[in-house]
């Protein structure tokens, strides 16, 4: 089956034919509870007339609309809403494929989004953004496509990434249609702020195709260069994660988005701006940014982000809004999607129950019927990803534990250090200053310091760059490691872990593997394979699901229970987030200076 979205402009004429009947609809929803994004309302015993893949007419009475060749879908009891739109998501980071994450997502309700997937352009760079999206265009979903802003996220000079996506990139993407909808987020903020030529020259081809820009910008929301990075063109942004943060943002004229992701929380907070301060909601969005397979299995999609929103105090329609109108809105394409309106394409969502529950009992989307009660009653075309994207880790399975130990400026006693700090469902990690013991000149921690070694090596080109760190927080309570090729954004070879002799096993089982994720402990290992790029699984959303879960049971035996852990220490490398991170370069701080290296060791 063939799921098609062609433009209005090509199918206007059936749609005005079938509405004033001279047509009979290819479906027809009938006596539904009409969820009016537009107006607000909840309108009762409503229709809607489907021709082909678009909303012919919404009325009370369409019999006249209904043919012998009409599927007649009653509603009766049901609320009908707007299929769910994810304003700010990375794919790659559910570890699916695109075919996959649609299966996963359309039984929830999820029947478009606006995808950044630079995780796959840090590898291939555009080539890689193509392949995603022609997988995406033989989907059901409205998958509107980013391209990718920052690769490398903050500058060659900070880490080695396997590709890089240039102004000229840029350009050429928009070329490729319409659903490329935008740039994607923006991390490369102090670059924007103080002028860094490639950064503008990038905006400059965005803004000169008419297309919008997303954000990604870390410094404190009242600092004198949120307006700078506005003046840009840059009218969205996901780093909202306090109440004022949203404020200052819409004051500006930016989209507010805030998120729910796996491990990072931040609607309870920064929903605050809507139903504390009253801060008008036409510029806010809910999105997901990063979920795994195993919390959408387990949790859910949009519809478990929409569901919290309504939880914190929001009116159930006014969230239904942040996940369809104002999303459709804030990219250019509500005349397509984002509400049940005449003309719209035909994403609607069957609810049972209230409206709060968000239970989802049917999905159609373009039209087409495509999953009920949890499951997909449709086939989706199997897309096949070329060799060399399944074989991208340039590395030799024959790591030392010595490659993990660390020199010292002096032969014994106590040495003052950097140590990344990890907070629990917070992106952010504070820069902490410990004293370690030093013996032979090596840095030799305690089995019970609460400390573990952070490594980064390089798997794209070769070099041989390599750099090891400390990291508080992770909680292993024996000795233990993980390595994963899931390491954002440049994607090397992350390795953490109390245990040299674990940490080098664990980062040669996922070299074996060509990419995934592994937890190494004295027991034995626990094995994630995700050979697309390093970074997606070439198995069904519920065989990755279920490996996701593996390693999250391996994480918690091995003492460390961080909240969907995986998706926390995968960004412990993501040198754009404040504060202290690693990169196969060094540690990387951002200061009110912008990005900048830093020594490990340091001065009392």
């Amino acid at each position: 089956m063939k799921f098609l979205r062609p433009p209005l402009s090509e199918c206007f004429e059936s749609l005005v034919s079938t509405a004033r009947g001279d047509v009979k609809a290819s479906l027809v929803v009938r006596n539904g509870n009409l969820v009016n994004v537009v107006s607000g309302e909840l309108l009762p015993d409503m229709s809607i007339a489907v021709q082909g893949s678009r909303i012919a007419y919404v009325g009370k009475e369409v019999s006249h609309l209904i043919g012998p060749k009409t599927r007649i879908v009653d509603a009766k009891g049901k609320y009908m809403a707007p299929g769910l739109l994810d304003g700010h998501a990375h794919i790659e980071s559910t570890q699916l494929t695109v075919t996959e994450f649609a299966r996963a997502v359309l039984p929830l309700g999820t029947t478009g989004g606006f995808f950044d997937p630079h995780e796959m352009a840090n590898v291939f760079g555009i080539e890689g953004i193509k392949l995603m999206r022609e997988e995406g265009l033989g989907t059901p979903l409205a998958a509107y496509m980013q391209v990718a802003s920052c690769v490398p996220a903050a500058g060659s000079e900070f880490e080695t990434t396997g590709s890089s996506v240039e102004p000229e990139d840029v350009a050429e993407a928009f070329r490729w249609g319409p659903d490329m909808i935008g740039l994607g987020e923006v991390m490369n903020f102090p670059g924007v702020v103080y002028g860094d030529k490639k950064m503008a020259a990038i905006l400059k081809e965005t803004l000169a195709a008419g297309r919008i820009a997303d954000g990604h910008f870390t410094w404190p929301s009242n600092d004198w260069r949120l307006p700078v990075y506005a003046a840009s063109g840059i009218t969205g942004d996901h780093e909202c994660v306090t109440p004022e943060d949203v404020i200052e943002r819409i004051r500006l004229g930016m989209y507010a988005k805030m998120r729910r992701g796996s491990a990072w929380h931040d609607v309870a907070n920064t929903i605050r701006a809507h139903t504390e301060s009253g801060i008008d909601t036409r510029r806010m969005m809910l999105v997901t940014d990063d979920r795994s397979s195993e919390s959408i299995r387990d949790e859910g999609h949009m519809n478990f982000v929409v569901r919290d929103a309504i939880l914190q105090g929001v009116k159930p329609i006014t969230a239904f809004q942040m996940a369809t109108i104002n999303t459709a809105e804030r990219f250019g394409v509500s005349r397509d999607v984002g509400s049940l309106t005449p003309g719209s394409f035909a994403d609607i969502l069957l609810l049972d129950g209230r409206l709060a529950d968000v239970n989802v009992a049917t999905t159609i989307a373009a039209g087409v019927v495509v999953a009920e009660n949890g499951k997909m009653v449709v086939e989706l075309p199997a897309y096949e990803y070329p060799e060399k994207v399944r074989n991208s880790v340039r590395l030799k399975p024959d790591i030392a534990a010595s490659a993990f130990e660390i020199a010292a400026p002096i032969e014994s006693g106590e040495a003052l250090v950097r140590v990344i700090q990890v907070v629990e469902n917070h992106v952010e990690t504070p820069e902490l200053k410990l004293k370690v013991p030093v013996e032979n000149s090596r840095i030799a921690l305690a089995p019970n310091s609460g400390l573990c070694k952070i490594a980064v090596l390089e798997r794209h080109k070769e070099t041989g760059n390599r750099s090891v760190g400390l990291v508080a927080n992770i909680g292993f309570s024996k000795p233990a490691a993980i390595a994963m090729t899931v390491a954002h954004d440049s994607h090397n070879v992350l390795i953490i872990g109390n245990s040299e002799e674990l940490m080098a096993e664990a980062a040669n089982e996922v070299i074996r593997m060509q990419g995934g994720t592994a937890v190494v402990t004295e027991e034995g290992a626990t094995s994630f394979p995700l050979r697309i790029a390093g970074l997606m699984s070439a198995e069904p959303f519920e065989v990755a699901a279920e490996q996701s879960a593996s390693i999250s049971r391996a994480l918690v035996s091995a003492g460390c229970t961080l909240n969907y852990a995986f998706m926390t220490l995968s960004l412990l490398a993501l040198v754009v987030i404040p504060t202290l991170r690693i990169s196969d370069k060094g540690l990387v701080r951002i200061s009110e200076a912008g990005i900048e290296f830093v020594p490990l060791f340091c001065e009392e």
